[in-house]
């Protein structure tokens, strides 16, 4: 009988926002997740006084709203692009 796979493996389609930042999809959740963190680190988007606070630009903040956001709310915010 064949594995079941878990949540983080399982193919997600991604939505058009999200696309901009982590590209065409469906990818796993993981992979969304590790996208995301690859885009935050190139555009410098993390507080230099506290690197667990996100501060989104442009692009990102249609996917995580405007404000400055903590890195574990994030990943709530970004689960709402995916499908």
């Amino acid at each position: 009988m064949a594995e079941k796979k878990n949540a983080l493996q399982q193919p997600v389609k991604v939505s058009g926002e999200l696309e901009d930042i982590v590209g065409k999809g469906p990818m796993t959740r993981a992979q969304v997740t590790s996208k995301v963190w690859e885009y935050i680190k190139k555009h410098d988007l993390q507080k230099s006084t506290d690197k667990r606070m996100i501060v989104p630009d442009d692009k990102l903040g249609k996917v995580i709203g405007k404000d400055e956001i903590s890195m574990f709310k994030m990943t709530a915010a970004v689960s709402r692009h995916l499908s």
